[in-house]
């Protein structure tokens, strides 16, 4: 049977539990378990695939098309293990299942209530996880914190779940604070005391606790929290804050998470994790001495992690390069013909990402003017790319009524709905041109990427744009769609409608972004020259 970690937080959010579940997957994946990873998340909204990225951050897609929480981006940068749609759970999801039964009759005209029906729901997708991976450990995180009213049916699952999969098959973790109060100079255990007590009314008793915390935390104080929480000290550890987030990897190894956890899981006969190259990785970060300046155009840009993805995509390829990134966020409303050069200055490349409507698009239209004409790197991704060839279309073809079929009174689209009318999402291959930069960039003739839209490139505008220039090099032959749009004459030019940054990892990044960066590298030498 499956073995299942559960990781609840306490006394505030961002305690960094997915951190924590993750380094866990990373440590366990390395030892040779088969390990995936789920995330229940609290509210009532089926998927985030309709939020605002304002709300919860960007919508990260599987690849077998799901639209979920970004905590799934984290995870599968860290383990490297493509997640599927039974890895993201919304109350609004379970819910939605048990009503939706309950409508065709399943309950046999049963009362339908939170126990057993909501939590039975709930249980059977942890066991679906394992089933559909085959994996051997599922990692879940419980969004929130415990006390949340609305997290209760979730930790009341998990309650039951070890009485139905046995105490040596689940492990519970707790992650909580120990803040420290500067008047009083001294750190406080209270907190995480109460919230163990708070998990423990719930029928709860962790198996281990991560304290979070601004620094190392001396034993006076696990002492204390060992004395009133009923856990021996080694199974308190510590999770304090690092120059670089994968330290805290390599932190948790040296605490031993990994062989309390398999202990109880009476799987300790496995072989060490090896995690050189992530140590390699961190010394890399910490030796790192270029810089590129990044601008990033978008309508969401208050809230950096609507974009969280293609950050740590740019990341993953400064890593590489030993070359830290620097980012010029620019809010697409505030751009104008009279500042666009004021707000690009010092931009070594530009990103257009993804995103819909029309609200925003002037500025981003004037971004793309500006680096195609002024020969700065530039990449659209997604309605980026959608973007790029209405600009070029405008400004270059002088067809000054195009536009998309997604904004009101488009009587000239170059977007146009899919040949379905509805999204596109996860998976598909894209067949890249013999002779073109995107073809180098890979090195292959076709390729696999994750796409999130419902617009495409109208195929009649093909024949027009490569006659002055911007060439079509990548193609979905099957569904005869435009996938990527570059310039010749430039010196890095190419847009695309999938998301590359969904399969970016820290160990392995996305040859497309290392392109990019390289390009903006040489953009920079020349300013400097």
């Amino acid at each position: 049977m499956a073995k299942y970690i559960f990781v609840t937080g306490g006394v505030v959010s961002s305690l960094g539990k997915g951190i924590v579940a993750s380094s866990i997957g990373v440590l366990l994946k390395a030892r040779g378990l088969k390990v995936t990873m789920q995330k229940f998340d609290p509210y009532i909204n089926v998927d985030p695939g309709l939020m605002s990225p304002l709300q919860h951050g960007e919508v990260f897609v599987t690849k077998d098309g799901a639209e979920t929480d970004l905590d799934l981006g984290h995870y599968e940068r860290f383990i490297d293990e493509n997640l599927t749609r039974y890895s993201s759970v919304s109350s609004g999801r379970v819910y939605k299942a048990v009503i939706d039964n309950e409508r065709k009759g399943k309950y046999a005209g049963k009362t339908v209530q939170v126990i057993p029906h909501i939590t039975d729901e709930i249980k059977r997708l942890l066991k679906r996880a394992a089933t559909n991976t085959k994996a051997d450990v599922v990692i879940v995180e419980i969004g929130g914190t415990v006390g949340d009213m609305e997290s209760l049916p979730f930790l009341e699952a998990i309650r039951q779940a070890r009485r139905d999969f046995g105490h040596e098959n689940t492990f519970y973790i707790h992650a909580t604070l120990v803040p420290y109060l500067k008047a009083a100079g001294e750190l406080k255990t209270k907190p995480t005391q109460h919230s163990v007590k708070e998990l423990k009314s719930l029928g709860i008793q962790p198996d281990m606790l991560v304290l979070r915390s601004e620094e190392p935390i001396e034993q006076e104080h696990i002492d204390k929290i060992s004395l009133f929480t009923d856990l021996p000290p080694e199974s308190i550890l510590q999770s304090y804050d690092m120059k670089v987030v994968y330290e805290i990897l390599l932190n948790l190894q040296q605490q031993h998470i990994d062989d309390i956890i398999l202990k109880h899981f009476e799987l300790d006969n496995l072989k060490k994790a090896n995690v050189k190259q992530w140590q390699q990785l961190v010394e890399q970060i910490k030796k790192s001495d270029k810089k590129l300046t990044i601008a990033i155009i978008g309508k969401y840009v208050s809230l950096h992690d609507a974009y969280i993805s293609i950050i740590e995509s740019l990341r993953h390829a400064g890593f590489k390069m030993s070359t830290l990134i620097d980012l010029i966020w620019v809010d697409s409303e505030k751009v104008t013909d009279l500042n666009i050069s004021k707000h690009l200055e010092g931009a070594d490349g530009i990103i257009i990402p993804g995103g819909f409507g029309h609200r925003g698009t002037e500025g981003k239209l004037l971004a793309l003017e500006y680096g195609r004409k002024n020969l700065i790197p530039t990449l659209g991704i997604c309605f980026g790319m959608q973007l790029a060839a209405i600009e070029f279309a405008q400004n270059v073809l002088g067809i000054s009524d195009v536009c998309s079929e997604e904004f009101e009174n488009c009587h000239n689209p170059i977007i146009q709905k899919n040949s379905n009318h509805k999204f596109k999402l996860g998976e598909y291959t894209t067949n890249l041109k013999e002779g073109s930069k995107i073809r180098e960039i890979y090195n292959q003739s076709q390729i696999r990427e994750r796409h999130r839209h419902r617009f495409e490139f109208n195929p009649e505008f093909s024949d027009l744009f490569e006659q002055n220039g911007m060439m079509i090099t990548g193609y979905n032959r099957q569904i005869k769609a435009v996938d990527v749009l570059e310039l010749e004459n430039h010196p890095w030019y190419i847009h695309v409608q999938y998301h590359p940054e969904y399969i970016s990892r820290p160990l392995k990044p996305h040859p497309l972004f290392l392109s990019f960066l390289e390009a903006c590298k040489n953009n920079k030498n020349l300013k400097t020259d």
